[in-house]
């Protein structure tokens, strides 16, 4: 037993057992309610690692008494998930646990739709990644969607405590846990590489040792960087670059960029992250920060590792340099929240496509006005629904660039409304 880790030593076998999410197992907990009542959906777990995606899906198997089939998005494809779904149809159907599923290709997910839809399959699938953003639409909308919550302080040290309790090794060599706030930081939050690290220390230590940050720190490796891509650590690292860059610091943009680099973080992840800061922070302030962060994340990801470095430097420090404006972010939260108020208003009849007689009988498309026929390009005409005449959702930043724009509109709208 001392050759499995100690995560795997004490992995619970039932919702008794677990540590944390009692929002999902505790007394009224969703999944306490599916196992009662043995009516097992398609699943997605949503959370940082090392919460229990995986344990729950164990769980689950056992109780329901159906075969587990486990496969990682990283290294399987189609060709595994085709071979359990066939293997399914003949036997019994099956539980296929994929972890990572956000790494699967839209092709990949598509694989899984028939036999999710058929119910050949039950699919649990564990994501790091916003199902959301991550997951085709037409698999999420055939999988409940669990969020599972990175562990509190409180849970972590009570874990610590149940090990040292509980795991037979851990009992014999008679440590005493005076401190865990070095456990729980280089852990990052998670509780695999908690208790992993744990039998390290344990292990390197002498028996009847106190366990303190001094010497946790000493027995873990120097070099280590307290960053896990995965982990707790994953979400202040990222929060800090690109508040980094937003604050227009390109030495802390470039340090947090180091920082995810040397934990191992998916480039991609890092390119597409400036993408969508070039247009919420940077916008009409300088549009040529969206060029470079689109040919950047095109660029990083041909490229690879190491050499991508260079080139994610280069669009990180010339992002913080640039201007910054959210206008163009601001206003289309602000048009959103005018649209879910006022409903969908009619839109003027002189903008509407003419496709047919009838529609031009009704006046579709009359008395438009092609701006290109006049001076300057531009002809006054109202473009917004009668009741929203005159609304404003685009006020230009206060930057040079957006400044000429601002100038150019006021022209613009004295002409059309004569103020």
């Amino acid at each position: 037993m001392q050759n499995i880790p100690l995560s795997e030593r004490l992995r619970p076998k039932s919702l008794n057992d677990f540590f944390g999410q009692s929002h999902l197992v505790g007394q009224s907990g969703v999944m306490r309610k599916i196992l009662e009542n043995k009516s097992l959906p398609s699943i997605i777990f949503w959370g940082p690692p090392g919460v229990g995606k995986t344990t729950l899906a164990g769980i689950i198997a056992t109780h329901f008494d159906l075969p587990f089939v486990a496969l990682s998005a990283i290294s399987a494809g189609v060709k595994e998930v085709r071979e359990v779904i066939e293997k399914a149809k003949f036997t019994q159907k099956t539980i296929l646990f994929i972890d990572e599923i956000h790494r699967f290709n839209k092709s990949q997910q598509d694989a899984l739709l028939a036999a999710v839809e058929k119910g050949i399959i039950v699919l649990i699938g564990a994501t790091t990644e916003n199902p959301s953003f991550e997951v085709v639409s037409a698999l999420l909308s055939r999988c409940q969607v669990y969020v599972l919550k990175a562990f509190e302080t409180s849970e972590l040290e009570a874990l610590l405590h149940h090990a040292i309790q509980k795991d037979d090794w851990l009992r014999n060599k008679n440590c005493t846990l005076k401190e865990t706030e070095a456990l729980i930081r280089i852990s990052g939050g998670d509780a695999r590489k908690l208790l992993n690290l744990l039998e390290l220390i344990v292990g390197s230590a002498d028996e009847n040792t106190t366990i303190t940050d001094e010497l946790v720190l000493s027995i873990a490796d120097k070099n280590i960087a307290l960053y896990d891509k995965n982990g707790e650590q994953h979400y202040d690292i990222i929060s800090a670059f690109i508040k980094s860059i937003r604050g227009s610091d390109p030495n802390a943009a470039v340090y947090y960029l180091a920082r995810m680099i040397e934990g191992g973080e998916d480039v991609s992840f890092i390119a597409r992250r400036l993408l969508i800061l070039a247009s919420e922070d940077i916008g009409n302030a300088n549009p040529t920060a969206l060029v470079i962060a689109n040919n950047c994340f095109q660029a990083v990801n041909v490229i690879g590792y190491p050499e991508a470095e260079i080139i994610l430097s280069q669009c990180v420090t010339y992002l913080a340099a640039s201007a910054k404006s959210n206008a163009a972010y601001n206003a289309i939260k602000q048009a959103r929240v005018f649209v879910k108020q006022t409903g969908d208003l009619p839109v003027p009849l002189a903008l509407r496509n003419a496709q047919t007689k009838l529609m031009k009988n009704m006046d579709y498309g009359k008395d438009y006005k092609y701006s290109h026929l006049y001076d300057n390009n531009f002809v006054a005409q109202e473009f917004m629904p009668e009741k929203a005449a005159k609304t404003v959702f685009y006020e230009p930043g206060k930057n040079p660039r957006e400044e000429e724009m601002r100038q150019h509109l006021r022209k613009l709208w004295k002409e059309k409304y004569g103020y």
